[in-house]
């Protein structure tokens, strides 16, 4: 019996695949759908895992673009393997153009309470550069149907660093966003990722910016510096907190689920490619649809995680969180002293002004933030 799991339910499916995107998606018919169902909800009532399920939340690719009907008996499969408790947080990924009022209602029945909308800008010619299939009028029509069908945790997924966007326009969309009052914002900066048309369009400007150079798509150096600054200065003022280091939330709407993520809490993933971390043992499914259709739920991978690497775990996820680690539950976790661990690279970090020590946490500054993946790379033990 494994206490509080988190579940996460992989749709990999997407109505046309964005030219940044490197996750496992892609298009498929309606028939390719219907046996991927099938093959998930096998994998879910053959599952050996027993325990509560605090969270679930279904990702993908574009989990809205199954009939509500299909997400409704995914989750009857949940429930029939696991116990969900009233107050479980249930999030759906939706993208804009891709509900109805039909299924919101359907959702809803299926205990969906959060949804999480990719709408990533505000203005349609950047929306455009990215590939995505929606306008800011299509969003609006889905984020107001969803309110109209009461839901009442929305996210809103955004992004910067696009190409053709300025500070100004980035400015226009945190503002036309927070007029909307959803309840929780994810704000991240575009990565550039090999392998991905983006790559091969934009491949030459990330070089110039790296060196400092002017570009000639993508958002200058200084100016996604600005678009940094710009969001939580803005998003605080609209009553957002930043909880970790690109979301941000109301009071008492912090994603559960990605929290639990960053805790390390035990969670199981089902479906193509999903990941699962159980009692220390990580693992993947599949990433062949072939193999997953023909029911191969086998352990890919599996690795169990060594004290250094959960410590290492511990520590750079953790600190992503804006409230950090506990030095007491580290010690507790791992049965040895901080200091005779990160003792060295903390104080060093603390003396730079990257690190800061409260009430027996550990957090990252503001500068600390603004540098996270160089800070978090200090606690990596084994290099």
């Amino acid at each position: 019996m494994i206490n509080k799991l988190e579940l996460y339910i992989h749709i990999p499916f997407c109505i046309r695949k964005c030219a940044y995107c490197d996750f496992l998606s892609f298009p498929a018919g309606e028939k390719d759908r219907q046996s991927y169902v099938e093959a998930l909800l096998d994998e879910i009532y053959g599952a050996k895992e027993k325990g509560d399920a605090a969270t679930v939340f279904f990702g993908g690719g574009t989990p809205s673009i199954l009939p509500g009907k299909e997400i409704g008996r995914i989750m009857d499969a949940v429930r029939a393997k696991y116990s969900v408790p009233e107050d479980a947080e249930i999030t759906l990924e939706a993208n804009p153009g891709t509900l109805n009022r039909k299924k919101l209602e359907e959702w809803k029945k299926a205990g969906i309470n959060r949804l999480s909308l990719g709408l990533q800008s505000a203005e349609d010619a950047e929306l455009k550069a990215l590939g995505r299939i929606h306008t800011w009028e299509t969003f609006l029509e889905s984020y107001r149907m969803a309110r109209e069908a009461g839901f009442q945790n929305i996210n809103i997924d955004l992004m910067s660093a696009l190409p053709g966007q300025s500070a100004y326009t980035w400015r226009k969309t945190l503002q036309k966003v927070t007029e909307l009052k959803p309840e929780h914002i994810s704000a991240y900066s575009l990565i550039v990722e090999e392998g991905t048309p983006f790559y091969e369009k934009y491949a030459e400007d990330v070089k110039r910016r790296e060196k400092g150079l002017p570009c000639g798509f993508l958002p200058s150096e200084d100016e996604e510096r600005q678009m940094y600054y710009d969001t939580e200065k803005i998003l605080k003022a609209e009553g957002y907190r930043r909880y970790e280091i690109s979301n941000y939330a109301r009071e008492g709407f912090e994603c559960r689920h990605n929290c639990g993520y960053w805790e390390r809490k035990n969670y199981r993933g089902f479906g193509l490619g999903a990941s699962s971390l159980i009692d220390e043992v990580r693992f993947h499914n599949t990433e062949s649809m072939e193999n997953y259709q023909n029911r191969a739920f086998g352990r890919e991978d599996e690795e169990y995680l060594d004290a250094e690497a959960q410590m290492e775990e511990f520590m750079f996820l953790g600190l992503r969180l804006t409230q950090g680690i506990s030095v007491n539950d580290f010690e507790k976790k791992f049965h040895t002293p901080y200091v005779s661990v990160y003792g060295k690279i903390s104080r060093e970090l603390e003396e730079k002004k990257l690190l800061r020590r409260e009430n027996g946490r550990i957090f990252l500054t503001e500068r600390g933030i603004d540098i996270s993946n160089y800070v978090l790379s200090e606690f990596l033990l084994s290099e």
